[in-house]
């Protein structure tokens, strides 16, 4: 029989077979060969009685994430608020870096408009302006958007989705505006700290609008511990054609001269913010300590 894990909850995987939900364990000698079964994996599993099954195979995965632990992933609903707490290009693009190293597509979906001044609105909507030039898109919504519902179930329809951003951003809210039934649980943003409280506990796919989201705690790391420098401006999808017309192979856009990139910067084609961002994260990558195997 096959299915793919639709949650993973101490040690026993949920698998979903058409209509049916299927409780699993793993082989054992799954742990043996470093094998470990991860929610959104399609699975052989052979039944062992009336309620319990065995997965007995593991099938190839296009892509995998470690925190959250999950598999097959097609996108990545980026979930930003324009205020409480406010809205930071260089926290989105480190988002979005990570995000782009997976080959997973991000998609930007900006909250709490209804809370921001028209100064910090404007001002985020020319951040937003600009990452839809270059190929993002951008779902802009307020609390409790009654449009919202019909604006996200397109994006969602038929793919595998993953909530990311800030706490205290309203990724739980989002999803029950789409699904009123989940009745997931909300945390109010810590005034003290400024962020959110952990609200969600195990990773799950859930089914909403027609595709499946995963409720997850989110990036609980967004290192850069697996790009190497040579790689990171292939993560700045707008870097990517530019890079060609650079005048050394491998340029990191950085000292170089002739650099088609630092070109366009300074030609207002890139937005310097994005460069600086690039730049910082380029310098937090060479002076990471080496890793040794």
């Amino acid at each position: 029989m096959e299915g793919q894990i639709r949650k993973a909850i101490s040690g026993f995987y949920y698998v979903q077979n058409n209509d049916k939900l299927v409780q699993c364990k793993g082989r054992g000698v799954f742990r043996k060969r470093g094998i470990h079964p991860l929610v959104g994996d399609f699975v052989t599993y052979k039944p062992d009685g009336d309620n319990d099954a065995t997965i007995t195979e593991v099938h190839e995965r296009k892509n995998e994430l470690v925190r959250p632990p999950i598999a097959n992933v097609d996108q990545a609903l980026l979930v930003f608020s324009i205020v409480e707490p406010d809205f930071s290009t260089h926290l989105l693009d480190r988002f979005l870096t990570v995000i782009e190293s997976f080959r997973i597509e991000p998609i930007i979906c900006l909250t709490k408009k209804d809370l921001a001044s028209e100064s910090e609105l404007n001002s985020v909507l020319e951040a937003a302006k600009y990452y839809e030039e270059i190929g993002y898109q951008v779902v802009i919504s307020f609390i409790d958007d009654p449009q919202l519902p019909e604006d996200l179930k397109p994006i969602l329809k038929g793919k595998v989705t993953v909530l990311a951003g800030q706490s205290g951003v309203g990724k739980s809210t989002l999803l029950n505006t789409v699904l009123p039934s989940l009745g997931l649980k909300t945390g109010a943003i810590s005034d003290a700290l400024g962020r959110g409280k952990h609200t969600t506990r195990h990773v799950e796919l859930l089914e909403v609008g027609e595709g499946l989201v995963a409720d997850t705690p989110g990036f609980s790391s967004l290192e850069f511990e697996h790009i190497e420098k040579e790689q990171l401006s292939s993560n700045f999808i707008e870097f990517n054609e530019p890079s060609r017309s650079c005048k050394f192979r491998g340029c990191l856009h950085e000292n170089e001269p002739s650099c088609a990139v630092k070109e366009m910067v300074e030609s207002g084609q890139i937005a310097p913010f994005r460069y600086h961002n690039y730049l910082h994260f380029l310098k937090e990558i060479k002076e990471r300590k080496p890793r040794y195997y």
